[in-house]
């Protein structure tokens, strides 16, 4: 009988819906971030990640980067904010200048000032 009981509350305990899940909001954004090469993709997708972001993937082509996050625990500001801090600008935030003049030089990319100035 004991087990009986066990095994329920641990049947109703797998299917039970944890209320603090239920309000997650995951969202996707598509940020526009200037960069030139693979090592680019790697530095932006990390800092982005660092910022919160769950996936992220940035397309040299296009210069887009499409991230998807918790909007309970991080935002596209702050994701924005991250990939400025590692030297690449985006469409909202100048990348760091000093970050900037330590990329590689592969990733040294014709700047284009956008709206904000990062801190």
């Amino acid at each position: 009988m004991k087990t009986a009981n066990i095994s329920i509350a641990l049947l109703l305990s797998i299917f039970t819906i944890n209320p603090s899940s239920a309000q997650t909001a995951l969202k996707t954004e598509t940020i526009k971030v200037w960069g030139n090469c693979g090592i680019c993709k790697s530095h932006i997708e990390k800092a982005a990640k660092v910022a919160g972001a769950t996936t992220a993937n940035w397309n040299k082509d296009t210069k887009q980067l499409v991230v998807s996050f918790d909007s309970a625990k991080t935002n596209d500001i702050s994701i924005q904010q991250s990939i400025a801090k590692a030297g690449y600008d985006t469409q909202d935030f100048s990348g760091n200048d000093i970050a900037y003049k330590k990329l590689d030089a592969c990733c040294q990319y014709d700047r284009k000032k956008p709206a904000k100035k990062q801190q």
